[in-house]
């Protein structure tokens, strides 16, 4: 016999694993299909097939990976490679550190669940009251720590068999969830003056510095409106 507590909606406002499953879904395709050109690209570049699924399922950050790739891809060094994503990945100070509170439990848990952080999933799981959904966090990413590390095996296994994702426009998957994504959280003067500043710190540099500077640059402008009024 069921107890009375299995028959009980779940409380307004509260939210599952499967929430950020759900809301990070329509991202997911993308994140596979961009693991695939991933996959095939660290192939070119001869990192071989177990290395490029092993560096997504512990590193699963894009923009970094893309980087070591490309690197080697056209004869650049190992240092070079590793100094360009560690400048891509210095964004994950900040935005570590504001979901610091977020995590329970013992030191392996947390450590393991901050392996679910990246832009996407943080951003999914942002509330009203500036604090981090846990479930959304960790939901959306699982969802994404799957697909992209799916899309690697893909790719370097059968990459030739699969389309490159730009001819089918996925390439504008990831700016459109964005922009989504922020345009919900910008509805107070100091979260708009943040998000403004930090796309002009950003457009100001990205001509004159190399990569991964100018998204740590910009992250500073966070600071607006941190100050809370007398």
């Amino acid at each position: 016999m069921r107890r009375p507590a299995d028959f009980q909606a779940r409380e307004p406002g509260r939210t599952t694993y499967l929430d950020g499953v759900r809301a990070a879904a329509p991202i997911g395709v993308a994140a596979l299909a961009f693991g695939v050109s991933f996959g095939v690209l660290a192939r070119a570049a001869d990192m071989g097939r177990v290395a490029p699924v092993v560096m997504s399922v512990t590193t699963f950050a894009g923009s970094a990976q893309f980087a070591v790739a490309s690197i080697l891809g056209a004869g650049g060094g190992l240092v070079t490679a590793i100094v360009a994503a560690i400048l891509l990945n210095l964004r994950y100070g900040p935005i570590g550190l504001s979901a610091a509170t977020t995590f329970e439990g013992p030191w392996w848990r947390r450590a393991l669940t901050a392996q679910l952080i990246v832009d996407e999933s943080w951003a999914i799981a942002q509330r009203d009251d500036g604090r981090l959904d846990r479930h959304l966090l960790i939901g959306a990413g699982l969802l994404l720590l799957v697909c992209w590390t799916t899309g690697t095996v893909i790719g370097t296994f059968a990459g030739d068999l699969v389309a490159d994702p730009e001819s089918l426009g996925l390439d504008a998957a990831f700016p459109a969830l964005f922009l989504a994504l922020l345009w919900s959280q910008v509805r107070d003067r100091s979260r708009l003056l943040a998000a403004i500043a930090g796309a002009a710190i950003a457009l100001a540099l990205m001509p004159f510095t190399g990569p991964g500077i100018p998204i740590v640059a910009a992250s500073l402008a966070c600071l607006v409106g941190a100050r809370k009024p007398a």
